[in-house]
């Protein structure tokens, strides 16, 4: 294990170890209250573990493996007993795995049970990535007072509902985390990877999706059959939804997230919401995908959360700290979004034109998307590889791809907040998609993604104004570079392909090819709003 606890320190940057030498007791019995029995590991330093801050990971995909070596090993060995514990129904765990609607009760448990604990100590640090980290909003309002502080990262308090949208539904992100945690722990689960990829991007293609699970898995899967049978409105997710929870926890948070992660909006929502609640609060965001390696969250575990472990003072930053793209450096700011940044309209124009004049009179731009062949999700946000920021070429030459891109840049426009679109639209279909993407073309014509969004029309066969959310960003378009918008009716897989009959998505066999119209007029003003940098700006 020292060879490996090394090469982890390595790719990961990680100070040296105050030890290598640990213990680990494997499969420690927690009850719950309806008699199900968890199971946890305790891993602790060999000599002087009891009572040093205990570390509370609860997790869907474990106990050993990559998360033991990527993420307890490095705290156990830094500071910290780690307990990791198996949730309901996964390796182990007694109960059924029901997907986000079961963390509250069975996390404040087992909070319960663990400060019971002769080793637990005084200080309790909840801490994980993902599911990991939405767990600790789940109990985030009625914490013991052992606990000291949260550590989410990659991750919000309403785990599922931004995919589930009646307005945009993701797919490939739901199915695809449903489906691997349906395999996960099938024998060589690991290797087979990359082949449980490829049959699952192919599941996806399913009419009606409703039989993709059994295309993908060979039988039916409940969770599965939830996302696609229960919006992100409707009451069955209440469980899962933990939003109201944000401003009531009792503890500092310091949240990490990334740029290109499947949950940066509800992340910054729920800092948001900290922040103007006054409650003590920082947020790390990188140039990140949700897969992607970074140390940072490694440095708020041994940084914020010992020191308040400790009763101490973390060091000195200031609230928020941004990697700037395309600037490609760490800045540090006040609040999200920062002040200083003024909404500015950057109209599309005839001729694939854009500029922040009001357009001329012209006739609308034209294409047809065939959700038989639907427009393909390039980059941007997603789990798979290949996620992040791409080149947008072969995107772009596509007959189902606008483009509106400005002349070249005579000054850095710096954008920092949140980016929208109003899109003046029509389609021949009542039931059509708009897909928006900002892109930075560089001196060399290379076009990469910056953000992008999706919304679903329903009264898609008049002239619609569709208003379209792209993620979060901060970047710097440099002088020399041009900005760029695309705009099509799809990304898939990353969300379900519309197939234009107004049908269920679940049940949906038909698909329409449609004829679609943006319009860029006086009358019709199609735009991107980008928060760009004010003169008067505070430095």
């Amino acid at each position: 294990m020292s060879l490996a606890s090394r090469l982890v320190e390595r790719v990961l940057r990680l100070p040296p170890p105050i030890t290598r030498d640990l213990v680990v007791e494997r499969d420690l019995k927690v009850p719950m209250p309806d008699g199900t029995v968890l199971l946890a590991d305790r891993w602790a330093p060999r000599t002087g573990g009891k009572g040093l801050p205990t570390a509370l990971m609860r997790s869907p995909y474990g106990r050993r493996g990559v998360l033991a070596l990527g993420s307890v090993r490095p705290l156990a060995e830094r500071g910290y007993q780690v307990l990791v514990q198996s949730v309901r129904g996964g390796f182990g765990s007694g109960g059924t795995f029901d997907p986000m609607r079961q963390e509250r009760a069975d996390g404040l448990a087992t909070l319960d049970w663990l400060v019971a604990q002769p080793w637990c100590g005084e200080s309790v640090v909840l801490f994980g990535t993902s599911y990991l980290g939405y767990v600790q909003w789940a109990v985030a309002d009625s914490l013991p007072p052992q606990v000291k502080a949260m550590i989410p990262h990659m991750t919000e308090s309403a785990l599922t509902l931004e995919f589930l949208r009646k307005d945009g539904m993701s797919l490939q992100t739901p199915f695809g985390w449903g489906y691997m945690v349906a395999k996960q722990e099938r024998p060589f689960a690991m290797v087979r990877q990359p082949l449980e990829l490829k049959k699952l991007r192919s599941a996806l293609d399913t009419l009606p999706l409703a039989d993709a699970d059994v295309a993908a898995l060979g039988h039916r899967s409940d969770y599965l059959q939830a996302i696609l049978s229960h919006d992100a409105d409707d009451p069955y997710w209440a469980a899962a939804d933990h939003r109201d929870r944000v401003t009531a926890t009792t503890v500092p948070v310091s949240s990490v997230g990334g740029w290109y992660d499947i949950f940066l909006p509800g992340q910054l929502r729920d800092f948001r919401a900290l922040q103007e609640a006054g409650l003590p609060a920082r947020l790390t965001v990188g140039p990140w995908t949700h897969t992607s390696p970074d140390n940072t969250v490694f440095t708020e575990a041994l940084g914020f959360g010992l020191a308040h472990a400790r009763g101490e003072e973390p060091p000195e930053r200031a609230p928020v700290r941004l990697f700037v793209t395309g600037e490609e450096r760490w800045r540090d700011f006040e609040s999200w979004p920062p002040k200083g940044y003024e909404p500015r309209r950057f109209h599309l124009q005839p001729g694939g034109a854009l500029a922040t004049a009001t357009p001329e009179p012209s006739a609308p731009d034209t294409y047809r998307y065939d959700p038989g062949d639907p427009t393909p999700a390039v980059g941007g946000v997603a789990m798979p590889p290949g996620a992040g920021r791409v080149d947008n070429t072969g995107l772009e030459a596509r007959a189902d791809v606008l483009t509106y891109t400005t002349p070249v840049l005579e000054a850095d426009v710096e954008v920092i907040g949140e980016v929208h679109a109003e899109i003046h639209f029509r389609s021949s279909l009542r039931h059509a998609d708009v897909f928006v993407r900002l892109c930075d073309v560089d001196s060399k014509g290379r076009s990469t993604n910056v953000c992008d969004g999706l919304t679903s029309l329903t009264r898609a066969d008049e002239v619609t104004l569709a208003s379209v959310r792209l993620w979060p960003t901060a970047h710097r378009f440099e002088r020399g570079h041009r900005i760029r918008v695309q705009v099509s009716s799809g990304a898939f897989p990353r969300y379900a392909r519309n197939p234009g009959t107004g049908e269920p998505l679940a049940t949906a066999v038909e698909l329409r090819v449609a004829d679609q119209e943006v319009r860029h007029d006086p009358e019709h003003p199609s735009a991107l709003i980008l928060p760009v940098e004010a003169a008067d700006r505070p430095a």
